[in-house]
């Protein structure tokens, strides 16, 4: 209609319904069975303009199985064919056609469907195999089962239509329940994240304190008597051993100017398993051979050494050099094992004054403390994440409840505004 100045007037939006989440499902479940009543009543509608005709084609079915149909003067092999034909068509009429099923709900909706799908491929295969032969000599049949037939597709058609309609329907319905089911699971996560972010930063807390409170008695601890002198027995030993260091880089140094005629003396000499064990420190590890349970040992095996260079048993580039070497090595040799003896000695008592000294109590704590720290960290990265997790799961219901909202238009034809509140799913 036109108003006015060639104008149409607008037209009215529908209208917005704002529910709450706690409503959808009531309001699923009634438009849900509403639809579903309407569908089922026009299947059942359409069962019942349909049950007539399926009467007709099972009397069409009598009457051909009586007619003698009108063959004329046809050659006998031609009337074998049509005779053929008519009991084909009557057979599939006899078997396949039977009355419909009444329809009171969605699965006999289904049901008729079903059934009504099979008779007609059965009947329709049928006759169009045999559409000549019934066309030629059943002419006033064939007009009828064509027209039942069509009429029988047809309503079938929108039958089937319903059907998938009341499909259709459930599986949204489904949907949004599912939604609903969704959004309760999020509140459920998130409430669980929320409890465990709590025990957690309970925990963080007493740790934080429990921190504090080693701390200061690790503090306490170090500032003892006991633990000075702790730290004194240890520099001193640190300031020892540094001359220990020196004490093996000069036994390296020596053994290493005869490095090479030690080597091949280890290759080919033949010596007992002591003496091999001795042979092979001097090579590798100077250091911890020079002892002085050992000391005879390592000048028989220089001496030995010596005796072959001489005789040629061992090649070197400049024999005199290589014994003079090996002269400087036997000359240093008793001092070396002394002062190492010495040194280990003088290590072995610091080391066990440092042990009488260590204070159990601190060390103690300071592993306290340390494993607390550990856990505190974990506790915090954890209650990170789990604040993270708790967040991520309450933004889910809110657009949980918009799609809601938007299915709800799908099923009900009207414009849905669904307003959560935490609980009411």
């Amino acid at each position: 209609m036109v108003f006015g100045w060639g104008r149409r007037r607008p037209e009215e939006a529908p209208a917005r319904r704002e529910v709450g989440i706690g409503e959808v499902r009531g309001i699923v479940s009634e438009a849900a069975s509403l639809r579903e009543s309407r569908a089922v009543s026009e299947v059942r509608r359409l069962r019942d303009r349909s049950a007539p005709l399926v009467d007709g084609l099972i009397e069409v079915g009598r009457l051909l199985e009586e007619d003698e149909l009108d063959r004329g003067e046809v050659d006998r092999h031609i009337g074998v064919i049509v005779a053929r034909g008519k009991k084909q068509v009557i057979d599939v009429i006899r078997r396949g056609v039977a009355r419909l099923p009444e329809v009171s709900g969605p699965e006999d909706a289904q049901k008729l469907d079903h059934a009504m799908g099979q008779m007609l491929k059965k009947v329709g295969d049928v006759l169009g195999r045999q559409t000549r032969v019934i066309h030629l000599f059943a002419k006033r049949h064939a007009q009828q089962l064509k027209g039942g037939l069509e009429e029988l597709d047809a309503n079938r058609r929108e039958i089937h239509r319903l059907v998938g309609e009341i499909e259709s329907r459930r599986e949204e319905s489904g949907r949004i329940l599912g939604l609903l089911d969704q959004v309760r699971a999020a509140e459920s996560s998130a409430s669980a994240a929320r409890a465990r972010l709590r025990e957690a930063e309970e925990e963080a807390g007493s740790l934080g304190e429990r921190i504090e409170s080693l701390r200061g008695s690790v503090g306490e601890a170090r500032a003892s008597e006991g633990y000075r002198r702790y730290e004194e027995t240890g520099e001193e030993l640190a300031r020892f051993e540094s001359g220990g260091a020196r004490i093996r880089a000069e036994a390296g140094a020596q053994f290493a100017k005869i490095s090479r005629p030690l080597g091949r003396y280890e290759y080919g000499s033949s010596l007992d398993k002591g003496q091999k064990g001795v042979l092979g420190a001097l090579v590798s590890d100077p250091y911890s051979a020079l002892l002085p349970e050992n000391e005879e040992t390592v000048a028989a095996i220089l001496g030995n050494v010596r005796r072959a260079i001489s005789s040629g048993s061992i090649s070197v580039k400049d024999v005199p050099r290589s014994l003079a070497q090996i002269g400087e090595v036997e000359a240093a040799l008793g001092g070396l094992v002394r002062r190492i003896s010495e040194y280990e000695s003088g290590r072995a008592r610091l080391r066990g004054e440092l042990d009488s000294l260590r204070p159990a109590e601190l060390e103690g704590l300071e592993r306290d403390l340390a494993k607390s720290s550990s856990r505190r960290e974990e506790l915090l990265l954890k209650a990170e994440s789990l604040r993270a997790e708790a967040a991520e799961a309450e933004s889910r219901p809110p657009r949980l409840a918009a799609e809601i909202g938007r299915l709800l238009g799908g099923l009900t034809g009207a414009e849905h505004e669904v307003a959560y509140a935490p609980g009411e799913a």
